[in-house]
């Protein structure tokens, strides 16, 4: 198939890319705005490919996305390029609701040009648009109890949510409106390797590493489900080949931990990787809560695994060891994030 594959550089994004041209044989079109989260790196894997082509590009830029969609002809789009930091979003929410928001209604735009003028017969009875969301559109859940499912009410309570939200609402009207085939997913937090070390696990390892305070928010019980980004990508590409126009499916890692459980995982993997280095809890400390923190957030990803034959592979202790044991043996990727063109920013924590 050739994919169209929105925000490729990023975390989830590179991931799903190098699974769909190294194991899959898709070619795939990449189109990244390269923006601080984004890392051309994640895809060296594939420099020279075939079956790849990146381009520097806005996705709110409508005569590019036109462009693309005319000369590369996708038979699939995959849309994932979006803000995602809920710190950032907190204090600085406009780029967040340009990007989200209006970067999703250009992509809508072109596909329904592009659908509707130039495909015929099968190509346009088998085009479909992924529409990559978040668990966080739902809210927050009450700690130990609970799980968010396909008919959880929206109830967004951050700036990021929030753009995350209407994007869905976009997504989904421009499939009732005007027949696009768009299907829907929200998935849970995302760990594993390349991703950028201002979300919570990547963050802690590399402090730690550095033998730096391991900030933990509020009290540390607000609790997560987490699935490893390989997991993901393998149910995104179910969620294409086999998900319902007009349908949404929440994929989930059924792992879910609260946050000061994660960070004393990751102190004690480090104790045995660099036992040098340790006791690595000692760095630990709590700091004040963020402005709306959620307390649990927690996916039932009963729909997929029955709809689309898919599960997650990984257990959460095996996934977090190897993603603890790829950012120690990987400097090379993550040095220049930390001590170059980053290095005046604050890399917050966010989970």
């Amino acid at each position: 198939m050739r994919i169209l594959v929105t925000g490729g550089c990023g975390f989830i994004g590179s991931a799903l890319v190098l699974h769909l041209v190294l194991d899959l044989g898709h070619d795939v079109l990449t189109l990244d705005a390269l923006t601080y989260a984004a890392n051309p790196a994640s895809l060296k894997p594939l420099d020279g490919h075939s079956r790849h082509r990146l381009v520097h590009g806005d996705i709110c830029n409508p005569e590019l996305a036109a462009e693309l969609f005319a000369n590369f002809r996708p038979e699939a789009v995959i849309h994932l390029a979006a803000e995602s930091h809920v710190d950032r979003s907190i204090t600085g929410p406009a780029a967040f609701i340009w990007t989200n928001v209006l970067g999703t209604q250009v992509m809508l735009e072109a596909a329904r040009a592009y659908y509707m003028a130039e495909l015929t017969g099968p190509e346009k009875e088998n085009f479909r648009l992924l529409h990559v969301s978040t668990d966080e559109v739902y809210g927050s859940l009450p700690l130990g109890d609970g799980f968010f499912t396909e008919q959880s009410c929206y109830n967004p309570r951050s700036p990021y949510s929030a753009s995350k939200a209407a994007s869905d609402h976009l997504a989904r009207a421009w499939h009732h409106t005007y027949g696009l085939p768009v299907v829907v997913t929200n998935c849970s937090n995302n760990y594993g390797p390349r991703q950028f070390p201002e979300k919570l696990i990547p963050l802690q390892i590399l402090n730690a590493i550095s033998g730096k305070a391991l900030a933990v928010y509020g009290d540390g019980l607000n609790e997560r489900d987490w699935i490893h980004v390989e997991d993901h990508a393998r149910a995104l590409v179910a969620t294409l080949e086999k998900g319902r126009p007009g349908e949404t499916y929440l994929l989930g890692g059924r792992s879910v931990r609260s946050n000061i459980s994660v960070v004393q995982t990751i102190c004690a993997i480090l104790d045995r990787l660099r036992p040098d280095g340790g006791p690595h809890a000692r760095l630990i400390g709590f700091v004040a809560d963020r402005p709306g923190h959620d307390r649990r957030y927690a996916i039932d990803p009963g729909k997929a695994e029955t709809e689309l034959g898919w599960h997650p592979s990984r257990s959460f202790e095996d996934g977090l060891e190897d993603t603890v044991r790829w950012y120690v043996e990987n400097p090379d990727w993550w040095r220049p994030i930390r001590e170059g063109r980053y290095a005046g920013e604050r890399l917050g924590l966010t989970a």
